[in-house]
C-alpha cells in the first residue's frame, strides 16, 4: 500500500522549502512560466498567501517532504488584488530591466486590444461577487499525483470556508489545463461565465482563464 500524504496548516519553518516547491510543482502547466523569473511569479502567487494569511494555507507532506500546497484566502476584498500584487512585485524585483518581462508586457496590451476588437472576453480579473467571497491557488507536484493529496489540501480548505460561515468560494484556473479543470469539476466547482482570453501562447495554442466557483449553485 502506497504512503497516505499528511496533510496540515503551514508552519513558519515550511517557508523555505514551501518557496522552492513552488517552481518544482509549476513545471510543466500551461502558461507556468509567464515572463520566465520565478520569484515574482511567486510574490504574487504564494509569498503574498504566507505572510497574509498562513492560517489557510495548507501543505502536503509526503515521506517527510513537501508534495504540495493549498493557499487561501477567505475574503479577497480585503486581500490585495493580483494588480496590485504583480505592481508590487515588479516593484521590488525591478522587472522594467528584464527584457523577458518586457515582452510580456508588450504581448498582453497587444492581445487585449485585439481581444476587444473582436468583442472577445478578456482577462477580467478576480471575481467580485458576495456568493463567493474566498478564493483559492493549489498545486501539487508531480510525483503526488494519484496519492489523493490534491483532494485532502482542498477537503480542508472547504472545509475551513464552511467552519468560517462564509458561502462559497471561487478559482481560476486556464480552461486549457483540462486535468486541472476535471479535478476541480470533480470536488465540486462549476464553470462560472466564458473563459476569457489571456496573452500568450503555449504550442502555438491562445490561452484562457476560466473562473470557477464552489458551490456551484448559490
Amino acid at each position: 500500500m502506497s504512503e497516505a500524504p499528511v496533510i496540515r496548516t503551514f508552519r513558519e519553518a515550511d517557508r523555505a522549502e514551501l518557496l522552492a516547491l513552488f517552481h518544482r510543482a509549476g513545471q510543466g502547466a500551461p502558461g507556468g512560466e509567464l515572463w520566465g523569473h520565478v520569484p515574482s511569479v511567486r510574490d504574487i502567487y504564494l509569498t503574498a498567501y504566507i505572510d497574509r494569511e498562513p492560517e489557510s494555507l495548507f501543505v502536503a507532506e509526503l515521506g517527510g517532504r513537501l508534495v504540495g500546497y493549498l493557499a487561501g484566502c477567505l475574503d479577497t476584498a480585503s486581500f490585495p488584488s493580483e494588480a496590485e500584487r504583480t505592481a508590487a512585485a515588479v516593484r521590488r524585483h525591478r522587472l522594467w530591466l528584464r527584457p523577458r518581462f518586457l515582452a510580456f508586457t508588450a504581448r498582453a496590451s497587444t492581445a487585449s486590444a485585439i481581444a476587444r476588437l473582436r468583442g472577445e472576453p478578456v482577462d477580467l480579473g478576480e471575481l467580485a461577487d458576495p456568493r463567493w467571497p474566498a478564493h483559492l491557488h493549489i498545486d501539487v507536484a508531480a510525483e503526488a499525483r494519484g496519492t489523493g493529496a490534491a483532494d485532502e489540501l482542498m477537503r480542508r480548505w472547504l472545509a475551513r470556508v464552511a467552519a468560517a460561515g462564509v458561502p462559497g468560494c471561487f478559482l481560476q484556473t486556464l480552461a486549457e489545463n483540462t486535468r486541472a479543470v476535471r479535478f476541480f469539476e470533480r470536488m465540486g466547482f462549476r464553470a462560472h461565465g466564458a473563459p476569457a482570453r489571456l496573452p500568450g501562447r503555449v504550442g502555438g495554442r491562445r490561452l484562457h482563464q476560466l473562473t470557477m466557483v464552489h458551490p456551484a449553485a448559490a
